[in-house]
């Protein structure tokens, strides 16, 4: 069994409601979860917010904490990853998990943090995570590393 297709499972049998807040992933971590039958019992949607301003306009993310550390930050992949649970709403209730990823995907940084600085985040009804890594590899490596971690979180964060 995939780690996609075990979340699937660990969120259907909780009758949790997922949705996915990526900036450096682009739709990828969605993309893995909607590849698997049957995904559609719990995700209700996902978000790509690539430029900063639309973390903040969509996604709610504080403008101060944007403006003080910028997108790749602990907090910043917190209130995404909250900020999606109600961005993707379904008759005005929020999605019981949010999952968020943000980092550097390279080539370049352009904030001076290392290219393959990485924090993702989970949001449940019952606790919080924000992880935090330094993958290595070119763009699409570490854009892959952070969908297998992002997953990987999910899964201990909802899995029984």
């Amino acid at each position: 069994m995939t780690a996609s297709s075990t979340v699937v499972a660990a969120l259907t049998a909780r009758r949790w409601t997922l949705g996915v807040a990526e900036s450096l992933t682009g739709g990828a971590l969605t993309a893995e979860i909607v590849a698997v039958p049957g995904a559609s019992s719990t995700l209700l949607g996902g978000v790509v917010a690539y430029a900063t301003p639309v973390k903040h306009s969509l996604l709610g993310v504080d403008h101060e904490l944007l403006a003080r550390h910028g997108p790749v930050h602990a907090e910043v992949a917190l209130q995404m990853a909250s900020g999606v649970r109600r961005a993707v709403q379904v008759h005005g209730r929020d999605a019981d998990v949010g999952v968020s990823t943000t980092g550097i995907a390279g080539p370049d940084s352009p904030d001076g943090q290392p290219v393959g600085t990485v924090h993702i985040a989970v949001v449940t009804p019952e606790a919080q995570s924000a992880e935090f890594f330094e993958f290595s590899g070119d763009r699409s490596q570490i854009r892959a590393l952070t969908v297998d971690a992002a997953l990987a979180l999910l899964l201990r964060m909802v899995g029984e």
